[in-house]
């Protein structure tokens, strides 16, 4: 293994000068994809590399339960300084496990509420809730459910839910609810104190913003750089990015379909006023959600390119490509060090 096992590591500190740039240079659809894929992978990797730390450090403690041939001087060996790392990563593990655990759970108790909440109400794709504080956010499907309501049909796609003359937003729970491939029905959740803040262009452009969060299933993305912030603190720059990319994404698939970017600015604007400091459910919402200065400027500016990967030539295709070969060279860094120390303790357990 030698030191290359620590390199899972310390790549993550690459991720800080990576998401500045790909939230400011990539569309945000892409920039969403990438920063999400190379946090979920250099969280498994320094992981696994905490897993394979302790395995050593573990093996040298006095009354351990691992076999004893795990001590033996050939796995102490094939780890540098195996005394002072193999025991630190013993407890750094363990805080990841409990931190990762504790953040999942919070996420499933608050969307028990949340659907507790909407349980006397019908399945519909937007559920109006009679409260007087301004919120609104989408609740992704779960699985099993709504088998019979599938995705809205191709013509109608593109459309508000209030699309067309004189017509208000709570022709928006006629529709079925949006769902994804092998899941159940996402639905749109807001309240009546946020609607009536808004006008109906307003309510258009917010309801367009949730219903991109659910087709785009935003809510993997956000789970899995939280989850990845919380196993390595070095890639917290990409928990801050990806919440707000995925923000853009969301505002750049409205200003799409209700056909004015400075609609879904004005919304966003006025959306942010009305709501709390705090959101009352940690899912992805139009109010208070990400930087709302930065996205209402994105939006006036014209729509970014959907060009899917940047040139290499660029300074934003040479990070994305950094980001993704540092990805890649971690991965394959903590295969190496996985198969190695398989190897040597096989050895030293069967000896021939």
């Amino acid at each position: 293994m030698g030191v290359f096992v620590f390199l899972p590591l310390v790549l993550p500190l690459t991720a800080w000068p990576v998401a500045r740039l790909a939230e400011q240079r990539l569309h945000p659809r892409t920039a969403t994809r990438l920063l999400a894929a190379v946090a979920g992978v250099s969280a498994v990797c320094s992981t696994l590399c905490l897993g394979l730390l302790m395995i050593v450090g573990t093996a040298q403690l006095p009354g351990n339960p691992l076999p004893d041939s795990w001590s033996d001087p050939d796995v102490r060996a094939a780890l540098p300084y195996d005394e002072i790392a193999g025991r630190a990563a013993i407890p750094a593990l363990l805080a990841v496990l409990v931190s990762c655990g504790a953040a999942a759970w919070r996420r499933t108790r608050v969307r028990r509420r949340v659907v507790a909440a909407l349980g006397g109400l019908p399945p519909r794709s937007v559920a109006v809730l009679p409260d007087r504080t301004p919120y609104a956010y989408a609740l992704p499907g779960g699985p099993g459910r709504g088998r019979g309501q599938g995705r809205r049909p191709e013509r109608e796609r593109g459309r508000g839910p209030e699309r067309g003359r004189g017509r208000g937003p709570e022709h928006g729970r006629a529709r079925g609810p949006v769902r994804g491939r092998g899941h159940g029905p996402g639905r749109v959740v807001v309240s009546t104190g946020m609607l009536a803040g808004l006008a109906s262009a307003d309510r258009r452009a917010l309801f367009a913003h949730e219903r991109a969060h659910l087709a785009g299933r935003h809510h993997r993305h956000l789970l899995t750089v939280h989850l990845a912030a919380r196993a390595n603190p070095f890639l917290r720059p990409l928990r801050t990015a990806v919440s707000y990319t995925a923000e853009r994404w969301a505002d750049e698939e409205a200003a799409a379909e209700v056909g004015s970017r400075r609609s879904v600015a004005r919304a966003i604007g006025r959306a942010a006023l009305l709501a709390p400091p705090a959101p009352a459910a940690g899912l992805p919402a139009l109010t208070g959600a990400g930087p709302v200065p930065r996205r209402v400027e994105a939006l006036m500016r014209p729509a970014p390119a959907g060009r899917a990967w940047p040139p290499v030539g660029t300074a934003v295709g040479l990070a994305a490509w950094g980001a993704a070969c540092g990805a890649t060279v971690s991965a394959l860094s903590s295969a190496n060090s996985a198969v190695t120390l398989f190897l040597v303790l096989r050895g030293v357990a069967s000896p021939v």
